[in-house]
């Protein structure tokens, strides 16, 4: 990947993340979300954004209300950095956070006895 498109991934996800934390207002976004990863395309016209929420059950509300709210991330975006394209946005689940809140979900259910130390 080039310096420049990692540069923009870096700075798309900062900004993505201040406009959804501080500028949308939408009570279906109460929840925390996270911005995990940013891959825009070579030709800066599409960008695949991955989230992460709090709330496993709320993944796909939040997905849904981020996506119709495309064009205000977009006009909120063009006035904080500069591209030459606004890319199209595609928001997706990171599987991978999901998996970690699975797996840390299984682990509190277990019930390990503590180990005694030998003498």
């Amino acid at each position: 990947m080039s310096n420049r498109r990692e540069r923009a991934n870096s700075e798309i996800q900062k900004c993505l993340i201040e406009i959804i934390q501080h500028k949308m207002n939408d009570p279906r976004l109460n929840k925390v979300i996270s911005v995990t990863d940013v891959n825009v395309s070579p030709d800066f016209k599409y960008c695949k954004v991955k989230i992460s929420v709090l709330d496993v059950n709320d993944i796909k509300n939040v997905t849904n209300v981020l996506q119709k709210s495309e064009g205000f991330i977009k006009r909120e975006l063009k006035d904080m950095i500069d591209l030459p394209f606004m890319p199209k946005f595609k928001f997706e689940v990171d599987k991978g956070a999901i998996s970690t809140l699975r797996v840390e979900e299984i682990l509190r259910t277990l019930d390990i006895p503590a180990e005694e130390e030998d003498d």
